[in-house]
């Protein structure tokens, strides 16, 4: 079975360089444009079923790449960042720069947050109920540390160790077949690469 993980697109506070967390922001024009673009290369690929998070950047990405049907679910959500929530990323490294690092790092967890082990259980809890009807190519549209939960879940690979994930990237897990579970495809981008993604 493969995991076809797609980030949305630029969200309005992605933008603004804004943590949003589980806050329900929309996409930016940009980011618009971005989940378009990847539409011809996700029909090109085929899906069996998708799942995406509820949360309306999600949901827009997710309609505008054709996913089919999805199944819309809170377990996908972003981490919860409590009192970051809306924070500027600069504001919040001024303030206590190792604290930002920690997070990214899966290590700390913000104020009133979400702890990242608890985290990753909550993704992954999605993830296994959907492998007990397995098929071809499943379509998780989610959140940029959804995708860095599952790489560290099913391939061992730290938060601390993963760049950040492209907004409206395609990124590509095998799992089953007797194998140990392989990545793929990495930050795919219709018309570009991606070193300097944003968190």
């Amino acid at each position: 079975m493969r995991l076809l993980l797609v980030r949305h697109g630029q969200s309005e506070w992605n933008a603004s360089k804004r943590l949003q967390g589980q806050a329900d922001i929309g996409l930016s024009e940009l980011g618009k444009s971005q989940a378009d673009a990847l539409r011809s290369v996700i029909a090109s690929i085929g899906h069996c079923r998708a799942v995406s998070s509820d949360l309306r950047r999600v949901t827009e990405t997710a309609q505008r790449i054709g996913a089919e049907k999805p199944r819309f679910t809170e377990g996908l959500r972003e981490i919860d960042v409590g009192d970051w929530t809306g924070r500027p990323i600069d504001d919040i490294r001024a303030e206590d720069d190792a604290a930002y690092l920690g997070w990214r790092a899966g290590t700390f967890a913000p104020p009133g947050g979400e702890d990242w082990d608890a985290f990753a259980d909550r993704i992954c809890s999605v993830i296994e109920d959907e492998r007990q009807n397995p098929c071809q190519n499943l379509l998780v549209v989610c959140h940029g540390g959804v995708i860095r939960a599952i790489l560290q879940r099913y391939l061992g690979l730290a938060p601390a160790c993963v760049i950040p994930v492209a907004p409206a990237s395609l990124n590509a897990l095998r799992l089953g077949n007797g194998k140990p579970p392989r990545l793929e495809l990495f930050n795919y981008l219709p018309d570009s690469l991606e070193f300097g993604a944003p968190d």
